[in-house]
This record gives C-alpha cells, sequence and structure tokens, in this order.
C-alpha cells in the first residue's frame, strides 16, 4: 500500500477565443497508506480531472504529486513504472471484447510483470473468486452484464499488484440493479487495507467507506472531513448547498 499527497495542483485548458478554464485549482491533499477517500461534488467540479492527474492521464499544469516518495510530477519520471503502481478503474468497463474474463485479466501480468501462464492464471482466478466472478472466468465480456464486466475491471485493476487504487465514477455507466454488486467489491476492497481515491455519486457507499470525504466544486476543494461530520456538520455553505441537493 501507499500514500498519495497532492500539493498545489492546478490543471487548465485553453478553449476558444483564447479563454482558460480552470479546471483544478490549487489542490492540496493527502491520502494515507491504507486510506479510502472519496470525492464528491457537482458535475464540472474538476473531480475526474484531479484523480487522473495524479497517474498523468490527464498532465498538471502545475503543483506535484507523490505516491509515497515517488513524484509523479517530475519531470524525468518513468510514468510507466509510476502506472504499474497505480490501479485505475473507469465509468467505462475497457475490456477486450475477443478476450475471455480470465484472458482480460492475465495479460498485463504476463506481459508486463512476466509472470508464468500458470502464475498468471492461478493469480487471475484468485481475483475472480475476490470479485464473485470464478465461474464467468471463460465467458467473454459481451456476454457479462455491466456490473460483472465492472468486476472483471477491477481484478484486472488489481492483477497488476498496484499500491493504490484509483476508481473514477465506477457505477455510473451501470443500471441501478447491477451498481450494488460493484460497490460490494469496492467495499471489501476499503477493508483490506487498500489505499483508495475515488470519485462517486453514491453517497451510502461514502458513509460506509471513506475515513474522508473531500468535497470540490468549480476546481477547488472546498472541504475535507470524515463522513460523519461533513454530512452531519459541513463546515462550508457550498457544501451544505450541495448536500441539501442529493440527500
Amino acid at each position: 500500500m501507499a500514500r498519495i499527497v497532492l500539493e498545489n495542483l492546478c490543471k487548465d485548458y485553453h478553449v476558444a477565443d483564447h479563454k482558460t478554464v480552470h479546471a483544478v485549482v490549487d489542490a492540496s491533499l493527502t491520502v494515507d497508506d491504507g486510506q479510502v477517500v472519496v470525492i464528491i461534488g457537482p458535475s464540472g467540479s474538476g473531480k475526474s480531472t484531479l484523480l487522473r492527474s495524479i497517474n498523468r492521464l490527464e498532465e498538471p499544469t502545475s503543483g506535484r504529486i507523490f505516491i509515497d516518495d515517488d513524484e509523479v510530477t517530475a519531470k524525468d519520471v518513468d510514468i510507466r513504472s509510476i502506472r504499474e503502481e497505480v490501479g485505475m478503474v473507469f465509468q467505462s468497463f475497457n475490456l477486450f471484447p475477443h478476450l475471455t474474463a480470465l484472458e482480460n485479466i492475465t495479460l498485463a501480468p504476463m506481459k508486463v510483470r512476466k509472470l508464468s501462464k500458470k502464475q498468471a492464471h492461478d493469480e487471475a482466478m484468485e481475483l475472480l473468486k475476490l470479485v464473485g466472478l470464478e465461474e464467468k472466468a471463460n465467458v467473454h465480456p459481451p456476454k457479462l452484464s455491466g456490473g460483472q464486466q465492472q468486476r472483471v475491471a477491477i481484478a484486472r485493476a488489481l492483477a497488476m499488484n498496484p499500491k493504490v487504487m484509483l476508481f473514477d465514477e465506477p457505477t455510473s455507466a451501470l443500471d441501478p440493479e447491477m451498481i450494488k454488486e460493484v460497490l460490494d467489491v469496492m467495499l471489501k476492497l476499503a477493508k483490506s487495507g487498500m489505499t483508495m481515491l475515488l470519485v462517486t455519486h453514491e453517497m451510502g457507499f461514502a458513509k460506509a467507506a471513506a475515513d474522508l470525504i473531500v468535497f470540490m466544486d468549480e476546481g477547488s476543494i472546498v472541504e475535507i472531513a470524515p463522513p460523519d461530520e461533513l454530512f452531519s456538520k459541513p463546515k462550508s455553505d457550498r457544501t451544505k448547498h450541495f448536500l441539501e441537493h442529493i440527500l
């Protein structure tokens, strides 16, 4: 497991008419080893941009990012090796449709971690068991439900033995009846001590699993507090206004 530190992170986009959109504004955040931190906020508040900056899927305009002692934003950093240590699960599952669930999970460990086929297979089967899909090992993604595909995607991310896991609204593309099965897997991960940073609209999960809630609005981190504190006694009027509309 590992620690994530963001120092004064900024991300700007240059758009038409020479205008600049400040997607993330001077954001500082620490996710300690084994912590689960949930980012909430309205659409367009910079949540996903901040999350995607951690493994440089978005290039920060300024500021620094660390995973343990490794500076992700250093000019000479080997970003490929950083990404091997950062598991990420997106809204879309991004599974290879022509490979089975098992093959989707074993591909990267064999190619990148140089595992033998047997070792990759054994580890993948353990991960499928973890996400409750052992019996679907030889099924291709198009024949799986959305919830099942997302659980395979989580297993695939875990197959690289990441130090941290990032989740970018992992349930937002799912039908309501499939959301719980994915959240149950994430809750199991949270209880295992995995360092997790996630963006979600699932407030029940946030209350149950998070050590800290981060509220973002207009690119800025407005408030950081434990769930019981933030949901019951938010300090910022902006946080209070947001919660009144979603709870």
